[in-house]
């Protein structure tokens, strides 16, 4: 997996970050550049058959603009790559403080009295 530390969030950078990860498209194409990087819009564009291609651009700018996907020039083509840092960020800063003393004693518990452990 090639990837680029690109723009990093910070406080402006979260909100992009939290509203890119927020659309289920956008998750998907996330999920199809984990699986193999460096995609051209054509690959991509195949992933979601219900969108138009100005749709499945319109995603991707806004997944660069938060910093999700960096893109390179290969001749004519433009490849879009993974960024995974902004993520990382996002689990260090917001979700690795919950989960950890009481929150997750509390998951725990949930999770056994359901029976899903």
């Amino acid at each position: 997996m090639v990837t680029y530390l690109g723009s990093m969030p910070g406080e402006n950078g979260d909100d992009l970050v939290f509203k890119a990860l927020a659309d289920p498209t956008r998750r998907l194409l996330l999920d199809r550049l984990f699986e193999q990087d460096g995609r051209t819009l054509g690959d991509l564009e195949a992933e979601v058959p219900e969108m138009t291609r100005f749709g499945v651009m319109k995603h991707l700018k806004l997944l660069e603009e938060a910093g999700l996907v960096v893109t390179r020039r290969r001749g004519r083509e433009k490849l879009h790559y993974l960024n995974p840092v902004p993520i990382r960020m996002i689990h260090d800063r917001w979700i690795t403080k919950y989960t950890a003393g009481p929150a997750a004693a509390l998951i725990d518990l949930k999770k056994r009295l359901e029976g899903t452990t």
